[in-house]
């Protein structure tokens, strides 16, 4: 079996490496690597999360940059503040035994005055969120002039949360690079174009099948009732003591209501999202990686990023849009080798959706029947029967108190002990599920799919026969009905990128990231999807107020644009 010091790498950096307890490279570390130390081949790695990734790039790039020189020479891109630290984490492990090196963290969040100064301290290797980094080299704070290496890590995140733009606006601004380096655990056709643009005969290497499930994790699925979608998740939860994980959820809304009916059941949960400040939400993250909360909900958007070891189950409570986004979802568990639990709830009309994600996934889901009350108060009778067989008496002075137990349990038969117990345990979980009622629905046939699948586009070729919007808005909208469509006069010719455009009108109606969706940018003007709840205030305080000598014009575009703006978008906006 091959070895780091097999790979070739720095022998201060196998000193590292021992230390933390690497011994044998992960495959796409292994494949990674030896293409990477020379430092001038440009390379494509496709490989899921959780696989090793930062090590396969972060230990080339500590290999061949010079420290000696106090200027950026690796620049690291990825899509969010917590990846960000999540890597810089890692390099500053791997650098331990050499020293002179630099690296730094930019993202937005924090105080660019503080990052400003840490760059202009020295630093070999930068780490950045695309909209922190274009804003330092509008800012002229940062010289990519002398960068050797790129590396966009999570590309196919990047291009989901629409940095495309700025993606090529980074690579047209380090002319001097010797390699670009993208890693991703999916291959869109917009990673492919962006690869045949800015990089030379790239070196691709695949690690399992792309847009393919990670191996390690057993896909479940339950079919409900909307109305039922909650007590779902309350038996799933109960039917597996024990469990570490995170419950997705689409709107922040829906995360924070479930958060708070959870934890005044009892529950240890709490719930990350947009409206959460840094400093909430570093606490959050805080206690569920030393394991205080048992379970965090989290938007896709608010959980971009995380990397918590141990996680044994995700729990879709709803079902992404994208297939790329339920394997990043999955990707949370299963890391490392060890095994995880992906576990969706699926409303009974979602099953058309569903068989899509599975097939393009190409890994076996598992139907499961909802656990029975009666199920769930076993599970845990057992679990914790376990528990108490396994508890440690071995170091407490207990010997003192067993004849003061004897004598008082001397009336009390083993049996009934045993019952007390229970009933102390189990007295919550007895009187919830006493009486519940099965939970469970009967899949469609094949005939019923069919049929639906025909009426469906019946109506979509009736809508739009009609005039109707038919379609295009569900193709359209990440949100679906609870998404606005707003119009406003600027554009790229403003001299915005779709992060410093989206800063800037976050900036202006305060608020959180999470009330957008999908932001379409054009030269003069641009269309942005905000939740119906929060397009009022937007249009409110952008609408009237001037930029750079400009007065804004901002309105709701699905009830009257500007002059020639057709409300039905087209196809491909």
């Amino acid at each position: 079996m091959t070895t780091f010091e097999a790979l070739g790498i720095d022998a201060r950096l196998i000193q590292a490496t021992d230390e933390l307890g690497y011994v044998n490279p992960t495959p796409i570390q292994e494949q990674a690597i030896p293409v990477l130390l020379s430092g001038t081949r440009d390379f494509i790695g496709l490989a899921q999360t959780g696989t090793g990734k930062t090590a396969a790039f972060g230990l080339p790039l500590l290999h061949v940059i010079d420290a000696a020189a106090k200027h950026p020479q690796a620049l690291v891109v990825c899509p969010t503040r917590e990846l960000c630290l999540q890597i810089v984490k890692e390099i500053e492990l791997f650098k331990k035994y050499m020293t002179g090196v630099s690296v730094v963290a930019v993202y937005g969040g924090a105080s660019i005055g503080l990052q400003i100064r840490d760059l202009k301290r020295g630093v070999q290797i930068v780490v950045a969120t695309p909209g922190r980094l274009i804003d330092l080299i509008e800012r002229k704070a940062i010289n990519l002039g002398e960068i050797k290496y790129v590396v966009l890590d999570e590309a196919d995140e990047m291009l989901n949360m629409g940095f495309q733009d700025d993606i090529e606006f980074i690579l047209k601004n380090t002319p001097q690079r010797e390699s670009t380096w993208l890693f991703s655990a999916t291959m869109p056709p917009e990673i492919r174009k962006v690869s045949k643009k800015y990089m030379n005969d790239p070196k691709e290497v695949t690690v399992g099948k792309v847009n393919t499930a990670n191996k390690n994790i057993d896909h479940q699925y339950y079919v409900t009732t909307a109305q039922h979608r909650y007590e779902t998740l309350k038996r799933i939860i109960d039917f597996n003591p024990g469990i570490y994980g995170i419950i997705f959820t689409r709107t922040k809304i829906d995360a924070q209501e479930i958060s708070e009916r959870l934890t005044r059941e009892g529950y240890d949960i709490d719930a990350l999202h947009g409206d959460l400040t840094q400093q909430q939400r570093d606490r959050v993250m805080g206690q569920f990686r030393d394991k205080s909360l048992q379970l965090l909900i989290a938007t896709d958007v608010a959980a971009r990023g995380i990397d918590v070891q141990g996680i044994t189950h995700v729990i879709n409570y709803e079902l992404p849009d994208d297939v790329e986004v339920y394997t990043h979802r999955s990707g949370r568990t299963g890391r490392a080798g060890l095994q995880g639990i992906c576990i969706s709830i699926v409303h009974a009309k979602e099953m058309y959706k569903f068989k899509q994600i599975e097939r393009i996934n190409n890994s076996q889901f598992h139907k499961l029947d909802i656990p029975s009350g009666k199920d769930v108060c076993r599970k845990q009778f057992f679990a914790f029967m376990d528990k108490l067989l396994s508890a440690d008496i071995s170091h407490g002075d207990y010997e003192t108190y067993v004849p003061m137990l004897a004598e008082k349990f001397a009336e009390v038969s083993k049996e009934d002990v045993l019952k007390r117990v229970a009933a102390m345990e189990f007295d919550r979980f007895l009187k919830y599920y006493e009486n519940s009622e099965d939970l469970n629905v009967r899949e469609r046939s094949k005939k019923d799919f069919n049929e639906r699948g025909d009426t469906k586009r019946r109506d979509d070729r009736s809508d739009r026969q009609a005039g109707g919007r038919g379609d295009s808005r569900k193709e359209y909208s990440r949100g679906g009905g609870g998404y606005s469509r707003l119009f406003v006069n600027l554009g790229t010719k403003d001299g915005f990128f779709k992060a410093s455009f989206l800063q800037f009108i976050l900036d202006m109606s305060d608020l959180k990231k999470d009330a957008l969706g999908r932001i379409d940018m054009k030269d003069m003007n641009s269309w942005i999807e905000i939740e119906k709840g929060a397009a009022q205030q937007m249009i409110r305080s952008l609408d009237g107020k001037s930029y750079k000598g400009r007065r804004i014009r901002m309105n709701d575009a699905d009830s009257g644009g500007p002059a020639g703006f057709s409300k039905k978008p087209r196809r491909g906006e």
